[in-house]
């Protein structure tokens, strides 16, 4: 199936995968906390949550999603950590 994201989407899968990049580097204990600019977190929101994101476009390291009760962090899972994912 081909899936055609828009920019917003992907720009979102973008950022996506600069966190998932820069996770590593800050883990500890099979965490990491991540910040991004309040623009770029509620792009990534918005492509996990609110436009109905096929899940082929989401990097595949992503295991699971979730938006705190808060609304003020972005929780990812892999198979290797949990990343949380904060506005600065």
């Amino acid at each position: 199936m081909n899936i055609d994201p828009n920019l917003h989407q992907k720009q979102g899968v973008n950022h996506l995968n600069k966190v998932l990049g820069f996770a590593p580097m800050v883990e500890e204990g099979g965490k990491a906390t991540v910040h991004l600019t309040a623009e770029d977190w509620h792009v990534v929101a918005d492509t996990l949550f609110h436009m109905n994101t096929a899940r082929e476009i989401i990097p595949a390291a992503i295991l699971d999603t979730e938006l705190n009760s808060e609304h003020q962090q972005i929780i990812l899972k892999t198979a290797t950590m949990v990343i949380t994912v904060e506005m600065i």
